[in-house]
């Protein structure tokens, strides 16, 4: 029984990050999107994001931050995507805001580590 609620209590803390909305695919507008963005938290850690091939709402995007990368093919919609544990949101023209779910392995506690990123 114990490993039931473990299980529900950690689908219900996953499924409670993803706010559902009626609004449909579209095509974007890639020069919104494509190229090198980078931003810095507030723990000053840099990170930055390289998306491409952006074609009708699909992209591809790569993460970099410390010694983690991150390969993903996303899907764009409501100005905002998410790939792993990080969400990007375009906020204006050249201009993101980035959330990013970070796991302390010591303790196993979960945090949420923001910062705009800015295209270059």
């Amino acid at each position: 029984m114990a490993d039931i609620m473990a299980t529900i209590a950690a689908n219900y803390k996953t499924v409670g990050m993803t706010v559902p909305t009626k609004t449909p695919y579209v095509a974007v507008d890639k020069t919104l999107y494509e190229g090198s963005w980078t931003g810095k938290y507030p723990d000053q850690k840099t990170f930055k994001i390289s998306i491409s091939d952006v074609q009708g709402f699909r992209a591809k995007v790569q993460y970099q931050s410390g010694g983690t990368t991150k390969f993903q093919e996303v899907l764009i919609k409501d100005n905002m995507f998410r790939f792993g544990d990080t969400k990007f949101t375009l906020t204006a023209r050249n201009t993101a805001l980035i959330k990013n779910v970070v796991t302390d392995p010591a303790t196993g506690s979960t945090y949420l580590d923001q910062a705009y990123a800015k295209r270059s």
